[in-house]
Parts: C-alpha cells; structure tokens; sequence
C-alpha cells in the first residue's frame, strides 16, 4: 500500500474569504507577521498495489474530475509514502 496526497488550493487570482478572516485573525491571537494565509484541501488516498505510471495518471484524472475544480483551483499529486 501507497499514501498518495492531493493538495488542492484556490488559484492565486482567487480571493480567498476563509484565508482572509485567518489572517485578520491571527494578530488578534498574538501571532503576528504573518503577511499571506491561503485555505485549501488535502485529500490522503491509501492506494493498493503499486503506484506506477498508470496509478499516478488515474489519480491525476480523479483530481482533475471530481476532487478539484481547476476553473478555480490548482492541485499536486505526490507519493507521501509507500508501505
């Protein structure tokens, strides 16, 4: 078994509301020179059998399709861990 990850983010031209109220809030809770906060998904697939060529391109293909919406976002797909 493989951990394969997809982190999804909003693309940079994309305002981001939830980043925004992070970042104004951040001061507030003593933290501070934080200049930029972006929110995002991340998506842990636990994949069985090896993840080769064809393993990475379906997983491609899925978070192209169905986890991100890539008029918006951007996402990676890497391999966190093979078992």
């Amino acid at each position: 078994m493989a951990r394969v990850v997809v982190d999804v983010m909003l693309k940079p031209e994309i305002l981001d509301p939830q980043g925004q109220a992070v970042q104004r809030a951040l001061p507030r809770l003593g933290f501070k020179g934080i200049a930029d906060v972006r929110q995002g998904k991340r998506f842990e697939l636990e994949v069985e059998g090896p993840v080769d060529e064809a393993a990475l391109a379906r997983i491609h293909e899925m978070a192209e399709t169905f986890l991100a919406n890539t008029v918006i976002e951007d996402f990676t797909v890497k391999v966190e861990e093979e078992k």
